[in-house]
């Protein structure tokens, strides 16, 4: 239930904007890594503080701090200082169970959002809550822990004349979300593989404990649904936005991302009608099976029904039964019995009963 229920109780009766860890801790130490971006030059550095990070702005250039690590509340607290980040906004940041949503505010905006992986090893997916802001010439990205999807995005950066080169924090924003919503197709193929697999194992009556199996996927699916849903409403706040920094040429290629979020969520309710299903898909391979087996186990005692009836009143030890003392009695209860069996047989073919 860890996907589920985080360490809410933490923050009971304490006032809101309240900064406590939610989830589970990472133990990982924060690091801050900045790029500053223009259409002519790009520089890479890690700083130790949010000062240093801030001092790195440069007009006409594209800030984007990237930092690991929200669990110290020390540094998120001088993030607060340092850009004019609410309270509460340090909360939703530092609060891993955050659903997606989107907040305007005068000098940025916030966005919160679901990073997902499968994980290989567990063969389930793997979440990580990662935040956003989006001001006019700065770009911050919070994340759980170090790694991330972005490594793409850091290439395209590096390269000259291209895009992301030549276009504002905006921009940025977009290409870090729709890096989020492409990484959740690896996902969306990895879970549909495995739902594939799992129904070719009922339908084969191969599949080793199923019902566990179809549960920890079904569980996975709602545990993206919960993830991704609300993802809709936040590319669409963007959309209907009137924020001075997201312009106008950048609502195509959020229309694209809105249409990606789309086509995630039909798969996942494709997957969650296909889990249902399955459960019925189970439940009537065993019917089946348990019906063949009573029909053969019926047919074997109905086939034993004559010769247990035939030899039951032979076995009786009454004095005055002619066939007991007959030469050719024994021959004749044998030949009885494989005529009927034979006789039964040849009906149930007949019959298509086997």
């Amino acid at each position: 239930m860890t996907k589920f229920v985080k360490q809410w109780s933490r923050k009971a009766g304490l006032p809101p904007g309240t900064l406590v860890p939610v989830g589970t801790p990472s133990g990982e130490a924060v690091t801050i890594d900045v790029i500053r971006y223009s259409e002519h030059d790009v520089t890479e550095s890690r700083v130790n503080s949010v000062e240093e990070a801030a001092r790195l702005r440069q007009a006409g250039a594209v800030t984007w701090i990237d930092v690991s690590g929200v669990e110290d509340v020390e540094v998120l607290e001088a993030f607060g200082r340092v850009f004019g980040l609410h309270a509460l906004v340090l909360e939703d940041v530092m609060n891993t169970d955050q659903r997606p949503k989107l907040e305007e505010h005068d000098a940025y905006l916030f966005v919160a959002v679901k990073m997902l992986g499968w994980n290989e090893a567990r063969g389930d997916i793997d979440g990580e809550h990662m935040s956003v802001i989006l001001g006019e010439d700065f770009v911050i990205s919070f994340g759980e822990k170090a790694g991330d999807v972005f490594d793409p995005v850091r290439e395209r950066i590096r390269k000259a004349k291209v895009r992301i080169r030549k276009m504002g924090a905006d921009y940025l924003a977009y290409a870090l979300l729709d890096m989020i919503v492409d990484n959740y197709f690896g996902v969306l193929e990895r879970l549909g593989s495995d739902v594939d697999e799992l129904e070719q194992q009922l339908l084969d009556d191969r599949a080793e404990d199923p019902l566990s199996r179809l549960h920890q996927i079904k569980r996975e699916i709602v545990y993206l649904r919960k993830s991704v849903w609300p993802l809709r409403d936040v590319v669409s706040g963007l959309l209907r936005s009137d924020c001075t920094f997201v312009r106008e040429e950048i609502k195509p290629f959020l229309h694209d991302l809105y249409d990606h979020t789309i086509q995630v969520m039909d798969t996942i309710e494709t997957f969650r009608d296909i889990s249902g299903g399955l459960m019925d898909l189970h439940l009537s391979v065993a019917s089946n099976r348990m019906n063949s087996v009573m029909k053969v186990l019926t047919v074997i005692a109905t086939i034993f029904m004559p010769p247990t009836l035939l030899v039951g009143v032979y076995g009786m030890n009454f004095e005055f039964m002619p066939e007991l003392h007959s030469r050719w009695g024994y021959p004749m209860v044998w030949v009885g019995i494989v005529l009927v069996v034979t006789g039964m047989l040849a009906y149930f073919r007949k019959m298509r009963w086997i």
